[in-house]
């Protein structure tokens, strides 16, 4: 029987290694330790999984001792495949998967990727890594496959088993192999894909699509604020077509969305192809965070509200909505922006972890709301706690004179001082 090692316990491998671990051996690594340690006690700080769930796998075990994958036949990558500070792809975590598992992978065993690169990046970096640190040789003592992931932090509906999954091999039997392994637990069934290269660009291609629906409504916003046009009611109206698809303006961080259009435009240019219309959403919705800002210091200043030093809560510092994650996210954009301002800026989240904020971030997350502090009020994120409140408690948080923007469309038109 086929033993599996998951390696990366994140909002991708944990949800996976649990899947696997009802019916087959498996081990889930990480190189962190203090989240091997969460997830024995029971825990899964990221949400992803549920106390109940953690505990639903017979047959898996956790672990941060990396002599405990020699006996795996099956190996999953499940590790960040960010961007550095030059938006360019930073492979390095790749890469150490990639040499740990040359150390112990052995002949007829399979290793599958799936984290987000781009075309090409499994055969041409992680494989002749592999190949080095064991001595082994590619597709004649071990075999490859590609199977990206489709998972959505935060989702319980379209969780990893009730999505489609795309897979591939490094040969027609292994991706036969591929196909069957995840067939086993994927109740929405595959795809196989002809080639690892084609699974790959089907995944970075996704991500794309979406940050260029997202910075086309961004740009919708922009000028429909300038006509003094309510954008949703817009996008209401529109709607009513049948084609038009129905994407809102906002700010577009985490892990994939934010991240994924760089691994393609990168490998784009490398082949001698600068891409006009990917650069042109990312330019666009990596801004919109200095542009929130920068409206919220008009509005201020037409209320006369003086703006040096003038008090400003932001509501949500993740992602996204009912999310403890914090990757890339934007909010920090917006923070930065008004402190250039020389305002005190707040910061407010009941999901995101303190620590992690400050250690990543520099901010202090405050952890009780104030009454009738502030001269700014930003609705940032759709936390479902924060909805609750509605229009008269978000305003209890702001002077007698304020002004509230609510960046997420949560209140009606007429109930804030400006929507995104």
């Amino acid at each position: 029987m086929n033993k599996i090692a998951v390696i990366g316990l994140g909002y991708v491998g944990l949800p996976l290694a649990i899947e696997f671990g009802k019916k087959f051996q498996t081990i889930g690594f990480d190189i962190n330790q203090n989240r091997v340690r969460e997830l024995l006690a029971g825990h899964d700080s990221t949400l992803e999984v549920s106390d109940i769930e953690l505990e639903a796998s017979d047959m898996l075990e956790y672990t941060y001792e990396e002599g405990r994958l020699a006996d795996s036949d099956i190996y999953i990558v499940t590790v960040p495949t960010p961007i550095d500070e030059n938006n360019s792809p930073d492979l390095s975590p790749l890469e150490k998967a990639s040499a740990l598992l040359g150390r112990y992978i052995s002949k007829g065993d399979v290793v599958i990727f799936e984290s987000t690169v781009y075309p090409g990046a499994t055969e041409e970096v992680c494989l002749p890594i592999i190949e080095k640190a064991s001595g082994l040789k590619f597709n004649q003592d071990f075999f490859a496959g590609y199977s990206p992931e489709r998972i959505n932090p935060g989702d319980k509906i379209n969780t990893l088993t009730k999505i489609m999954k795309i897979t591939s091999g490094s040969t027609p039997e292994v991706a036969n192999f591929v196909d069957e392994l995840y067939g086993s637990i994927i109740e929405a069934g595959t795809y196989r894909a002809s080639s690892i290269k084609v699974a790959e660009a089907a995944k970075v291609i996704e991500n794309t699509q979406r940050d260029l629906n997202i910075a086309i409504i961004n740009e919708f916003a922009k000028i429909f604020n300038k006509l003094n046009i309510d954008t949703e009611e817009v996008l209401k109206a529109a709607g009513t077509k049948w084609n038009f698809l129905p994407f809102k303006p906002g700010l577009v961080g985490g892990h994939c969305i934010s991240v994924d259009p760089y691994y393609l435009t990168y490998k784009a240019q490398e082949v001698g192809y600068r891409p006009e219309v990917i650069l042109a959403g990312r330019r666009i919705n990596d801004g919109m965070g200095e542009y929130v800002a920068t409206q919220l210091v008009k509005k201020l200043s037409s209320e006369k509200i003086h703006i040096d030093e003038a008090k400003v809560l932001i509501l949500g510092f993740t992602f996204k909505g009912d999310c403890p994650d914090v990757r890339n996210t934007k909010i920090i954009d917006i923070v930065n922006e008004l402190k250039d301002f020389n305002m005190s800026v707040d910061v407010y989240d009941s999901w995101a972890d303190p620590s992690e904020v400050e250690r990543e971030y520099g901010i202090k997350l405050v952890s009780e709301l104030e009454y009738r502090k502030y001269d700014g009020v930003v609705l940032a994120v759709d936390h479902s706690e924060l909805k609750e409140m509605g229009e008269r408690k978000l305003r209890e948080l702001g002077k007698d004179k304020h002004v509230l923007y609510d960046v997420k469309h949560v209140l009606k038109a007429n109930e804030a001082d400006i929507r995104l």
